[in-house]
């Protein structure tokens, strides 16, 4: 790219956006990288090295207790990146960052991203916006695991994740379900056969197709849309 050209060839939606001021700023520190399948973009209290902007891909924030427990508490592909921390001005986080859907996505390091927020009067604003979507997701993250039903949490967690992919089947397991959702594989497995049984996914070995999108925004009963909504708002 040129140095004028605006990022808006990007696939990820933040870059896209960016104003052509802001991109002329970190386009040349942005690195292209290839994001491998549990690859870690952040590791929990060590210094954050790289903020990750997706361009294909899912990947996940893992909030880790006690005894190895472990949830989703968030999770982001092309519409947004990694590195919250560094955007709120604290160099890491108590939380786990990893790649769940291979892809790949640009790159920029820590260091570079905090110079240019210092340098821009518009950069860090514009990316405050999306750390308070991602802020409204984890709270309705938590909303969801305290109040609705399994079938219901895992109808938002595959809405969330087909907004992501481009391909009709997501490369998901039963296993790893659990892992993100907090509970049992067998809990996993019942609910993925019950929305199976509705005509409202398909399920193949080590994937999982949404077939009726408006059937599963009715099974998530309200648990989905509302940080998609501030995206929308505040990103679009």
């Amino acid at each position: 790219m040129t140095p004028m050209t605006p990022l808006s060839s990007s696939r990820n939606r933040l870059l896209a956006t960016l104003s052509p001021q802001d991109a002329d700023l970190i386009r040349e520190a942005l690195e292209p990288v290839a994001l491998s399948v549990r690859q870690r973009l952040e590791t929990p209290d060590l210094p954050i090295e790289h903020v990750y902007f997706p361009e294909r891909g899912i990947g996940s924030v893992i909030a880790v207790g006690r005894r190895d427990r472990r949830v989703e508490s968030g999770l982001f592909g092309r519409d947004g990146m990694s590195g919250l921390s560094v955007v709120l001005g604290v160099d890491r986080s108590p939380h786990e960052t990893f790649m769940q859907v291979e892809g790949v996505g640009r790159r920029i390091a820590a260091e570079t991203l905090r110079n240019a927020m210092e340098l821009s009067p518009t950069l860090r604003p514009f990316l405050l916006r999306y750390v308070h979507v991602r802020t409204v997701q984890s709270a309705q993250t938590g909303l969801s695991n305290a109040k609705f039903r399994m079938h219901q949490r895992l109808a938002r967690w595959l809405l969330m994740c087909s907004d992501r992919i481009d391909e009709p089947e997501m490369p998901l397991t039963h296993a790893f379900l659990s892992v993100m959702l907090g509970v049992r594989r067998a809990g996993v497995t019942e609910a993925m056969h019950d929305l199976e049984r509705q005509g409202l996914i398909g399920l193949n070995r080590g994937s999982v197709a949404v077939l009726d999108r408006p059937g599963l925004i009715a099974a998530a009963d309200g648990s989905y849309g509302l940080p998609e909504a501030e995206y929308a708002r505040l990103i679009g």
